[in-house]
């Protein structure tokens, strides 16, 4: 039976289940607004794909839920907070919005949330990285889908030093995002014997970054960490490899490396980075499967965020399905009480805290030789299971969370 098979069965299952309960569904609408950076630093990794994604899941699903329609908005947040604030607001204050999907930079997922509490309406953040969002900036109304800063450390920083690279220099995103990624990078490489010696904060975004390449050569580091992503990771190892800062002995680790921007530094460029992600479109059957069809819509192979905004979609409609309701705190919950096992993550589940854990992977960047073709670049080292990548709820610090 194919994916799409699979999945329009369990639509047909769950419609059985509740018969006439789409009365529940308010304006008999499931309204989705999708928000992400649909032309800036973001834009590859999430952006215009992540909205196709979301719309290749409602076609699979069957276009509608227990006999009401779905309908999508979107907008582009422009990596502000108060621009995706603004709309956000509108959409549930005005256009009866149900969910709110997407959401990339952390700063803009903090300030949603917010909102989203505030109205009782549900968002599942796909594209963000912040550790923090289901930590202290945890909420009952969103979910943390497809990887946070914590995994990215544990990951990647943990592989490096254990590889003999003890001494650290950041350069780090200046927002939430990039703050969170260098607190669990700098807990995990002192966990693990090292030390971060030294740390700089650029702007984000920024296009020259070689001032902040000279100044992390100066330091004489073992490791360069680049706690930043997307265009502004691809600038930095762009620069550091005009700058011969690996020819010089140092180490570039890239916290969060996407697909995309691999692509786009190319493998002769890229060759040996090591990276942790929670999905490779080639790392089995079903994953294959979902990914031409993906790439057949959009000409590119998806990263883990558009694989990530199509699974949970799926998973949202399946709960409102199930449930006959459209109202956030029962979706949540019965996201909450189903097992996620689809081409994204198998035994994945979703905590209290809203964090959806699932396994995640090290992999490392083939060479040109080893690559047989455009999208062929990624050599899964290890699995990263479930309960070690994410922090443990005894250490969290969410209000939901009775430690």
């Amino acid at each position: 039976m194919t994916m799409m098979k699979k999945l329009l069965t369990s639509a047909v299952a769950s419609t059985l289940m509740v018969g006439g309960a789409q009365a529940e569904i308010s304006g008999d609408t499931v309204k989705i607004g999708y928000l992400a950076d649909m032309s800036g630093t973001y834009r590859d990794l999430a952006g215009p794909n992540g909205l196709a994604a979301l719309n290749m899941a409602i076609k699979d699903f069957g276009g509608t839920v227990n006999g009401a329609k779905i309908e999508v908005v979107s907008a582009d947040d422009r990596n502000s907070p108060d621009t995706s604030s603004s709309t956000v607001r509108r959409w549930v204050e005005n256009d009866n919005v149900d969910l709110v999907a997407g959401m990339v930079a952390s700063s803009v997922s903090i300030a949603v949330s917010k909102i989203l509490e505030e109205n009782d309406r549900l968002g599942i953040i796909s594209g963000s990285a912040a550790s923090s969002i289901t930590n202290e900036h945890c909420t009952p109304n969103h979910i943390h889908y497809v990887y946070d800063t914590y995994p990215l450390a544990n990951g990647t920083a943990s592989a490096v030093v254990q590889e003999g690279g003890k001494s650290w220099y950041m350069l780090t995103a200046d927002y939430a995002f990039g703050h969170a990624l260098e607190g669990d990078v700098t807990r995990v490489v002192e966990a693990s014997g090292g030390e971060v010696i030294g740390t700089v904060r650029h702007p984000f975004p920024t296009q020259d970054f070689s001032s902040f390449i000279l100044q992390a050569q100066a330091s004489g580091a073992d490791v360069v960490g680049l706690a930043n992503a997307g265009a502004d990771t691809t600038n930095a190892i762009t620069t550091a490899s005009e700058f011969g800062l690996t020819q010089s002995g140092q180490t570039l680790a890239a916290l969060l490396l996407f697909l995309t921007d691999v692509h786009a530094l190319g493998a002769e460029t890229a060759q040996g980075i090591q990276l942790t992600t929670g999905w490779y479109w080639d790392m089995n059957d079903e994953a294959r499967e979902w990914s031409d069809r993906f790439m057949a819509e959009t000409g590119v192979r998806p990263t883990m965020v558009h694989a990530g905004i199509y699974s949970s979609t799926i998973q949202y409609l399946n709960a409102v399905a199930a449930t006959g309701s459209d109202d956030a705190q029962t979706v949540r919950q019965q996201m909450m009480d189903t097992p996620i096992n689809d081409m994204f993550a198998k035994n994945g589940r979703i905590r209290v805290d809203g964090r959806m854990v699932h396994d995640m992977y090290l992999a490392e960047v083939k060479t040109p030789e080893a690559s047989e073709n455009e999208w062929d670049l990624y050599q899964i080292l290890r699995t990263i299971p479930a309960d070690e990548a994410y922090r443990p709820l005894s250490e969290s610090k969410c209000k939901l969370v009775n430690n």
